[in-house]
């Protein structure tokens, strides 16, 4: 499964030749580099770890330091592990760029949605509210939760007032519109999740429709 990280950088609108507007987010994918390569002989299984965005070396200790150095490249910010595509060879130091991905193919994206704060039971989950004349004292306060007496305590999982976004969140089958290859940026269809520079991850769709 091809995949790669990248950073949101904001949303916007391309023409194709019949003159039709479609609505894209445009992702920095990569360049991404290859950090360490495990085999199934050393590791136990076949994948690579890659490392993104340059870091300072002085918010780098000595064993960061010696990882990178033996890849050959500069210290990096996010690391993560991916998966090996079948057939596929990497090396310490490869650069991986958006050109993996080709123009109207189908991939899933993961991100980190917005977090909202603390929000009330109306906007976590579209609950609906009390009457709002003078005589009523519950216009937006949530209702009973759970009985007095018995059980005398609410569920877990009860839906109520907390936390919203910040979640991971995956978008499915959202269509490559354009490939940058020497910006290494990726033009896709639709929105996704996550505010302005937030990290993804582009993938080769899962479920990708025929």
């Amino acid at each position: 499964m091809k995949e790669i990280l990248g950073t949101k950088l904001g949303m916007t609108q391309v023409f194709d030749e019949d003159g039709v507007v479609t609505p894209v987010t445009v992702i920095q994918a990569g360049p991404v580099y290859v950090t360490q390569v495990k085999t199934t002989e050393t590791d136990g299984y076949e994948a690579i770890q890659v490392g993104f965005i340059d870091k300072k070396e002085s918010r780098t200790n000595k064993p960061e330091k010696g990882h990178f150095n033996k890849a050959n490249i500069a210290v990096k910010k996010v690391i993560r592990e991916l998966p090996v595509v079948e057939g596929q060879t990497y090396e310490l130091g490869q650069e991986i760029k958006a050109d993996i991905f080709e123009e109207g193919e189908m991939v899933d994206v993961v991100g980190t949605s917005k977090g909202k704060g603390t929000q009330g039971a109306i906007r976590r989950w579209n609950q609906g509210r009390g009457p709002m004349g003078h005589g009523s004292k519950s216009h937006r306060v949530a209702g009973a939760r759970a009985a007095g007496s018995y059980p005398a305590r609410v569920f877990p999982g009860t839906k109520g007032s907390g936390k919203m976004g910040h979640d991971r969140v995956t978008v499915q089958n959202l269509k490559i519109v354009r490939v940058d290859a020497d910006r290494s940026i990726l033009l896709v269809k639709g929105a996704i999740p996550g505010p302005k520079g937030g990290l993804v991850t582009v993938k080769q769709a899962a479920k990708a429709s025929k």
